[in-house]
Formats: structure tokens, C-alpha cells, sequence
């Protein structure tokens, strides 16, 4: 338990650091750990093809039963969910046919026939589910597209909404969750393990992290186009009822760490996703 702990207190030190600079406070949390708690236990006792009831999920979580009684609801969200953003799968989707086609880059935003359109993009990106009017207006507002003269120009590398705090912080929830839940999936034994790799070292110049910083950004943009189109391929085929979901990342963390680091580590790796 003890080393579990320790493990929990790594992974909620950037959410704590998160949580205080937007001014939360200990009942906050405190009220979200209690919802998670009985979320999860709740989760767990259905994996197991049971629906758990008041006592269970008391024993469970460690809960008492009134608490649980009175927690017993459907977590309420407000924050968008990215797996469903018209707007990301729009700039992912244009941002693939300029890799292939530069020319791309401006498109009508109407057109007749088989010219290459914005509506035509916006259409297929979506499913049709969300008016190509809608998708623009909210590129433009991210400042991802350029809208003048009836046509649309890209301006963006990547869906990385900087002026929207509320899209940012769902990336950031979606993108931390499942990495996380890859890492926690292969730590308990998940079959067959998912892929969950890094590589680190300490006692490096501040200077070298970043030339290694940009390094891994180059290798992912040509990553990016690959994984692109297979997902894109994949989401064609599928049916109505596909239900599946993926989500594949990188990242890079550094800081200049003095008096914290062992100065004399070599690059080491870690690797989770196959069988020690």
C-alpha cells in the first residue's frame, strides 16, 4: 500500500500544482475524490457483473454509508469531451490533405462538383453531424483558419486551442487520463499490454534538453501524418456501431532540476508495454 501511495502522490502533484494555481481548495477535492471513489468502485463491481450495492460500496471505498447514500448520482460534466470535437477532427482531417497536397492549405469555402471545399471537409470530419458553419466560425475564433473573400486558409499546425481555457483544460484532462490509463492498465496486469514507453536521463544541460525537445517534435509531426491516416481509414470503415476509441501521444517534460538530480545518470528507458 505504501508503495501505491507513493505512486498516487507523483501523479497528483502536477493535478494539485493544476488545482491551486486555479485557486481549488481542499473541499473541493475532497468532494471530488468521494464522487471518483465511489464512480470507480462502482465501475469495478459491474466489471465484476455485479451492481453493487449502499454496503459494498461503503466497504469498498472506505466510505460510510451516509456519504454514500448522499454521493450516489451521476457525475455531472461541463467540460467538452475531445474525442468528439467537430472542430479538432476538421483541422486534423485538413491539416492531412495539406501534408499531401500543399495546395490545400486555401479552400473555397463552398464549391460545386469535385473541388476540394471546407464544407466538403467539414462534412466528412463530422459525419455530417455538425453544420460546416459552426466548424469554421470556431476555427476562426481559435485563430486555427483565416476566413476572406468566400474562402478559408489554414493557419494552424495542430488542434491546440490556446485561446479557449475550456478546451485546453479538456485536452489536457483527456490527454493525462488515458495516458495514465494505459500505465495503470499495464502496472495491473492488462492483456495484452498497451503500448507505454519513455526514455529519460538526468544531469544534462538545460540547453541539451531542449535540442532534444525539438527533436522529438520533428519525428512526431511525420508520426502524426501516419497515425492520421490510419485513423482516418479506420473511422471510413467503420459502422454506425463501432464503438471503439484510441488515442496515441507523445510528450516531452524538462526542467532544470538543480540540487534535485543525481548528476552522474546515464539515459535510462521505461518500458510497459511488454512482459518482463
Amino acid at each position: 500500500m505504501g508503495w501505491a501511495l507513493e505512486a498516487c502522490a507523483r501523479v497528483l502533484r502536477p493535478v494539485v500544482r493544476l488545482a491551486l494555481a486555479f485557486g481549488l481548495k481542499h473541499a473541493h477535492f475532497e468532494s471530488l475524490l468521494r464522487e471518483l471513489l465511489i464512480d470507480e468502485a462502482r465501475r469495478a463491481w459491474r466489471a465484476k457483473g455485479a451492481e453493487p450495492n449502499i454496503s459494498q460500496l461503503s466497504v469498498t471505498t472506505g466510505l460510510n454509508r451516509k456519504v454514500v447514500t448522499a454521493s450516489v448520482r451521476e457525475a455531472e460534466e461541463h467540460l467538452p469531451h475531445t474525442e468528439t470535437s467537430a472542430a479538432a477532427k476538421t483541422l486534423t482531417l485538413w491539416l492531412q490533405m495539406v501534408t499531401d497536397d500543399p495546395a490545400l492549405r486555401s479552400l473555397p469555402i463552398v464549391a460545386d462538383g469535385e473541388t476540394a471545399s471546407f464544407e466538403a471537409v467539414a462534412r466528412h470530419a463530422s459525419r455530417g453531424n455538425v453544420h460546416h458553419r459552426t466548424i469554421l466560425d470556431e476555427l476562426v475564433r481559435l485563430n486555427m483558419a483565416t476566413e476572406q473573400a468566400g474562402r478559408v486558409e489554414l493557419d494552424a499546425a495542430g488542434f491546440v486551442p490556446a485561446k479557449d481555457l475550456k478546451s485546453m483544460l479538456a485536452f489536457l484532462g483527456d490527454n493525462a487520463r488515458d495516458h495514465l490509463l494505459a500505465s495503470v492498465g499495464n502496472t495491473l496486469g492488462a492483456a495484452p499490454p498497451l503500448l507505454e514507453r519513455s526514455v529519460f536521463a538526468a544531469g544534462i544541460a538545460v540547453e541539451d534538453c531542449e535540442r532534444i525537445h525539438q527533436l522529438a517534435r520533428q519525428r512526431w509531426g511525420a508520426l502524426h501524418h501516419e497515425l492520421t491516416r490510419e485513423m482516418t481509414r479506420a473511422f471510413d470503415a467503420a459502422d454506425s456501431e463501432a464503438s471503439g476509441r484510441i488515442r496515441v501521444g507523445i510528450y516531452t517534460y524538462y526542467e532544470d532540476a538543480a540540487g534535485e538530480v543525481n548528476t552522474d545518470a546515464a539515459p535510462h528507458s521505461k518500458r510497459s508495454d511488454e512482459q518482463a
